[in-house]
């Protein structure tokens, strides 16, 4: 898909054409959150929040263009997901010893 075109002529006569960059906002949120949930995934709920909200917004973030912010936020999503998932295994391991 092609960026918006917008023609414009200066004062000599000559025609340009301005391009206007599109943005994907619900994949830019999708990164601050994952990002946020990263670091906030050690607190009970809030934390684990923050990281699914991010995770969702980053899915619905890939099928709009452009996709990098929304990749970069399903990629930490899944980092987060692994850590959480070590921390438990670990809580779990430690709650079986005692």
């Amino acid at each position: 898909m092609t960026p918006p075109q917008d023609h414009r002529t200066n004062q000599h006569g000559q025609t340009y054409i301005i391009t206007q960059n599109e943005s994907n906002g619900i994949g830019i949120a999708g990164f601050i959150f994952a990002m946020l949930g990263l670091f906030l995934g050690w607190i009970p709920l809030f934390g684990w929040f923050i990281w699914f909200l991010g995770a969702i917004l980053s899915f619905i973030g890939v099928f709009k263009n452009p996709k990098g912010f929304a990749i970069a936020g399903l990629v930490i999503s899944f980092i987060g997901l692994i850590l959480l998932l070590f921390i438990f295994a670990g809580l779990a391991v430690l709650g079986s010893l005692a």
